[in-house]
């Protein structure tokens, strides 16, 4: 409305409370404007405040990785970790880890594109597969030689997100049931 110029039909007091309005969209949502994708994963310090945007990514199937104090509820969330979400020192330091964890993966993810393009470039037409003799790994190729390359999938099994909560309920019911007592 300001580049049209229909603002200066409108009354001020009504243009100040757009503006207003456009500047509090402006900072809460400028993040998500121009994503492409859903996120592979979502961070939140405190999933009581955040409770919308848990339950959001519940829905849409995105793993929530979240700070849980003893005022919250750990079912809702995929990952837990246990911790004080009012402490600012706490917040800072969570966060401070969280974010160098995701630049340290979104490095090692590009450096593993790369070995992996630069294995195909070089490559034979008649290459061994990787693990028989004479065949080499990217990551050799690339210079880490004796690096381990662990998969997630591996370690966690197959099914690394949860099912949304509507979905879940009908898979619990073809589940047998097993009576468990404590002594």
């Amino acid at each position: 409305m300001a580049t049209d110029g229909r603002y200066e039909l409108l009354p001020k007091k009504e243009v100040i409370k757009l503006e207003r309005e456009r500047k509090h969209l402006q900072a809460n949502l400028a993040g998500i404007k121009n994503m492409s994708r859903l996120p592979d994963a979502i961070f939140v310090i405190d999933s009581n405040k955040e409770q919308i945007a848990v339950r959001e990514a519940r829905k849409l199937g995105i793993p929530v990785v979240a700070v849980v104090d003893t005022n919250c509820d750990p079912s809702e969330v995929d990952y837990v970790i246990p911790g004080n979400d009012d402490a600012l020192r706490a917040i800072r330091l969570f966060a401070s880890k969280i974010s160098d964890s995701v630049a340290e993966g979104a490095q090692l993810m590009t450096d593993k594109q790369a070995a992996d393009l630069a294995a195909a470039v070089y490559a034979e037409p008649q290459a061994t597969p990787v693990g028989e003799a004479g065949g080499e790994a990217p990551s050799e190729a690339a210079g880490d030689a004796g690096a381990e390359d662990i998969s997630m999938e591996e370690v966690l099994g197959s099914t690394v997100r949860k099912q949304p909560a509507a979905a879940k309920e009908t898979v619990d019911e073809d589940v047998p049931q097993v009576e468990t007592q404590t002594y």
